[in-house]
């Protein structure tokens, strides 16, 4: 099993929900844990709630992924920090759902520019010093990156890229000793699509259940790489 004592790492989307439920469980096995949000208000409050969780230290960081030199500065910021980067969760994410002929041009943009350019800038930024600390890249993807739905021409057009994008970079990068891999969730009770989570989403995946998958793929064996996790509900509603 491997060690997380003092390992670092950079979640983008941080500030809640799934994001923010790595970064509890990341903190909780004293790793250092920078969280991004393109509200600096709301990076720090989830930061100082992190560190009151004990254990790995945590920071808010204000950064875009759509723009790549905030990326580049988040993460010149985690090694001026804690002098490393080791592992890259990219998670920041939106749903804009409608017909095509209601998709106005500028949600289709935004959609594909956060969920798929957003992560290529993420791994963009991190390259460097992931090669140099032999480094893991999780990517947050969504069942929705293998099954189309209506509505949902922008949404699975960012996920099944985003899939493939990590696959590839996968293949690319173990070369270096940096494993990539995906995680696809289903339903998960998120701040998603503007929804609150309350008791009525119980049956869904909660942020610390991925938090925990998480962690069991940064403690694994390194000659082992899962390199795309599809994760359900095990006991959705009856339709």
């Amino acid at each position: 099993m491997q060690s997380l004592q003092n390992k670092t790492a950079l979640i983008t989307g941080g500030s809640k929900g799934i994001g923010y439920g790595i970064a509890s469980s990341l903190v909780q096995q004293n790793v250092n844990v920078a969280i991004t949000s393109r509200n600096s208000e709301a990076a720090d409050k989830a930061a100082e709630k992190l560190n009151a969780l004990g254990g790995g230290k945590a920071i808010g960081l204000m950064a875009d992924v759509k723009d790549l030199s905030q990326q580049t500065k988040a993460v010149e910021k985690v090694i001026s920090t804690w002098g490393r980067l080791d592992i890259l969760i990219a998670n920041a994410g939106v749903g804009h759902f409608a017909s095509i002929e209601d998709m106005s041009p500028e949600l289709w943009q935004d959609t594909i520019d956060t969920n798929l350019t957003g992560v290529f800038n993420s791994v963009k930024a991190s390259l460097n010093a992931l090669r140099e600390s032999r480094g893991y890249i999780i990517t947050i993807s969504s069942l929705a990156g293998a099954n189309f739905f209506p509505k949902g021409s922008a949404y699975n057009a960012s996920k099944f890229g985003l899939t493939g994008f990590t696959q590839s970079i996968m293949l690319d990068l173990r070369h270096y000793g940096i494993k990539v891999t995906t995680i696809m969730p289903g339903s998960v009770a998120s701040h998603f699509n503007n929804n609150q989570p309350n008791e009525n989403d119980s049956w869904k995946i909660q942020p610390e259940d991925l938090g925990q998958m998480v962690i069991d793929l940064l403690q694994m064996n390194p000659r082992a790489l899962p390199s795309k996790i599809e994760v359900r509900p095990s006991q959705p509603p009856r339709s």
